[in-house]
């Protein structure tokens, strides 16, 4: 296990799931009730809070998980890849049962469908965010999705903010949002999808981050694949532009451009600098397989 000496405090803490991403390449996804044939089956340390983490740690961030893993052969694969990138794992606990994992098949350009069985993610609740308390109040970036139960990222993200943290809320999977939480997101990371849904229609882009922004977040970031993404405060919209890479799997590429987000915040960034930073990671991470084994290091050359 890593330990965080106390003199250093970390730049981001990441409150989140930890999975085991079993992966299928398949030539095409099935439709309902149909079977294809998929390649062998590979077995990888996942979940969009331990990829975030690792992610983030592999840039050379200090970093924390608050999380659970089960008492199974998945768990301490999770917990040795976190280990072994230099997370902090003082608050990623052991719960009897399956730890998480994701059902993934990838097609031959890189897309993805994914179903989580939530495991041992669905048993972190308030009363570890409670036990958590010194390690989010002293982060300087808290970043959250929604693979663990909704009212212990309400718990954890109303705990950092009142610490002084910035609290980063990746919207995924989608799900509706209680009273005051968006207020607390600078910013809210949705993609075009995620923003349909917590808006009820479709559009363009640029709308849909101004239409957000109205709902209460102190800033937006839209996320549009391979186009960049679009960040959104009190000054305006601003477009950002993605490296154009060959994508080999994009699955946790998402995760990987949200840790390099949240890194460069912590380091006194502007947000659309930030957002920058972000898509040259989250490219790189698309032309290697799998997620965290896709992760760039702090030294690897970024695409342009």
């Amino acid at each position: 296990m890593s330990e965080r000496l106390e003199s250093q405090r970390l730049e981001v803490v990441v409150v989140g799931s930890v999975n085991a991403d079993l992966v299928v390449g398949v030539e095409r996804r099935p439709s309902a009730g149909e079977t294809v044939l998929g390649s062998d089956l590979v077995t990888y340390p996942g979940g969009k809070g331990a990829n975030q983490a690792v992610a983030a740690a592999r840039l050379g961030g200090r970093v924390g998980i608050l999380g659970r893993i089960g008492d199974d052969g998945h768990g301490e694969l999770l917990r040795g890849s976190l280990a072994g990138a230099g997370v902090d794992l003082a608050h990623l606990t052991v719960t009897p049962g399956p730890t998480g994992v994701a059902l993934i098949t990838v097609d031959p350009d890189g897309d993805n469908s994914i179903i989580v069985s939530p495991g041992a993610n669905a048993r972190l609740l308030p009363p570890d965010v409670e036990r958590a308390r010194a390690m989010l109040a002293g982060a300087s970036v808290v970043s959250f999705q929604l693979e663990i139960p909704i009212e212990t990222v309400e718990a954890a993200a109303r705990t950092a903010a009142d610490a002084g943290a910035r609290v980063v809320l990746n919207l995924s999977p989608p799900a509706p949002l209680p009273a005051g939480l968006a207020e607390l997101c600078d910013p809210l990371v949705v993609n075009e999808h995620e923003a349909a849904f917590l808006l009820g229609h479709r559009g363009e882009p640029a709308v849909l981050a101004k239409e957000l922004l109205g709902r209460g977040p102190r800033s937006v970031l839209v996320t549009l694949g391979a186009d960049g993404a679009l960040v959104a405060d009190a000054s305006g919209v601003t477009a950002i532009a993605s490296p154009r890479v060959e994508a080999v799997d994009t699955t946790g590429a998402g995760d990987a451009f949200t840790a390099a987000l949240c890194l460069r915040l912590a380091r006194g960034d502007a947000l659309a600098d930030a957002a920058l930073y972000a898509a040259r990671v989250g490219a790189a991470a698309v032309r290697r397989p799998g997620a965290q084994s896709s992760f760039p290091g702090a030294d690897e050359e970024l695409p342009v």
